[in-house]
Formats: structure tokens, sequence, C-alpha cells
């Protein structure tokens, strides 16, 4: 007997899991967060953090439940028996334009029988599943320093550029292959595919930088301060 499965959310993710499982077969119902929740063997809520508790509440007893929120610990779904998350450490645009390519890491935490629910769903998914015990906040945290703080840099560094007179549109465009090239040496890597300024000591190009930022725009001086500092921790 085929188990049955609801995704409470229709934003982003639980669009785009939709899709994704109903391309590969799976059974799903797919209900926006204001709708009914039928009673199922697995709910799996990919609402913002903020309505998952109360989602929680309208899910009908008896079944599997879990979470999309990295940041949000299991007890936010009791009193739930069985209780868990599946996030996917990734970013999703929607399905309408495109879904993610590659590898999808998906952390998973929870009752002993809620894990073994979201790694089968991270697996019907194609997602790899690894698992979080520790602290939720640092676990958050370090995919926000990933992947939200990367598009930031990258737009903070386009500003720099077209200050230069590079159309901004193109300035994201020239700047994407040094970033992208400079994240695949860092996972090979580490610390040591450090290039630069910082990695090779000139500090007089480093105070040239600091005063043509201050100039330009104080936030994006402050910003190149505190990553010059990080930096120079990173490579000891």
């Amino acid at each position: 007997m085929n188990e049955t499965l609801v995704i409470v959310g229709a934003g982003r993710l639980g669009r785009s899991a939709h899709q994704i499982l109903t391309t590969a077969g799976h059974s799903v119902v797919l209900i926006g967060r204001n709708t009914a929740i039928p009673a199922a063997d697995l709910t799996w809520l990919t609402v913002p953090d903020r309505a998952v508790s109360d989602a929680a509440r309208a899910v009908p007893k008896g079944g599997v439940v879990l979470h999309a929120s990295g940041a949000l610990e299991v007890d936010v779904l009791r009193p739930h028996e069985v209780v868990g998350s599946l996030h996917p450490l990734m970013s999703f645009p929607g399905p309408e334009k495109g879904l993610p390519s590659g590898t999808v890491p998906a952390a998973v935490a929870g009752d002993d029988a809620a894990r073994v629910a979201a790694h089968d769903l991270a697996k019907k998914l194609e997602f790899s599943p690894f698992t979080v015990e520790g602290d939720r906040r640092l676990y958050h945290a370090a995919a926000v320093l990933a992947g939200n703080f990367t598009t930031t840099l990258l737009v903070q560094a386009s500003r720099a550029l077209a200050a230069c007179g590079v159309p901004e549109d193109d300035a994201r465009r020239l700047l994407a292959p040094l970033a992208s090239e400079s994240l695949t040496n860092t996972i090979a890597l580490g610390a040591d595919a450090l290039t630069g300024p910082v990695a090779r000591g000139d500090e007089l190009v480093i105070q040239e930088h600091q005063r043509a930022l201050d100039g330009l725009e104080p936030q994006l001086g402050e910003l190149y301060e505190a990553l010059t500092k990080a930096t120079r921790q990173v490579k000891g």
C-alpha cells in the first residue's frame, strides 16, 4: 500500500518539490497553507517559519510531520508524536524559473521514525540527505553565510565595478567566472585557495581599496574592512 504524502505550502519550495515528485511518478498532494489539511502518512510543511506552528496545529493527528525550516527546532511541531525536519540546503527560485541543477544536500533531524521518513522523502526528491543534530541556529547561520551572503557579495562587488563605468548587469556577468572559480577552488583546497592582496600581504593595495570604497559609499568600505579582517583570520 502506498503511503500518502501531503505538502503544505505552495511557495517556491513546495511547488518545486511537487513538480519533482510528480515528474518522477510519485503521488503527492500540494495545498496552500490556508486550505484544510487532509490526514496523511507524511505531512511536510514548506510554509514560512512564522507559519509553521499554526500549520502544525492544523495537521490531523496520526502521521509523521516534518517542517522545511532550517532555523526551527522540531519541537515546534509538538504535540504530534513523530516530528522532524527536512531542509534542502539550496535556493529554490520556483519551478517556473527552474529547478536546482546537481545534487541538493538536505538536512534531516527529529525523532527516529521521522528521520527515516525524511530520508525516504529526500531520496524520492533525489536530494542527498545528511543528519544535523547540533544547534539549529548555527546550521542555519552557515547556510545564510554560504548562500545569502554570496549574493550580497556579488551584488556589492558589481556596484563597485559599475562605478568604474561598467553597466551593472554586465558587471555581475563579468565577475561571475571569478566568483565561481574561487568557490570551486575553495571547495577543493579550503583556505589554501585564497589569492589576492590579503594572501600576499600587500597592505598598500588594501589601504588604497579601503580609501576608494570609503569614498564611493561608506557601507561598501565597512563591508570591505570587515571582510579583510575575516580573511586575515582565515589565512591564519
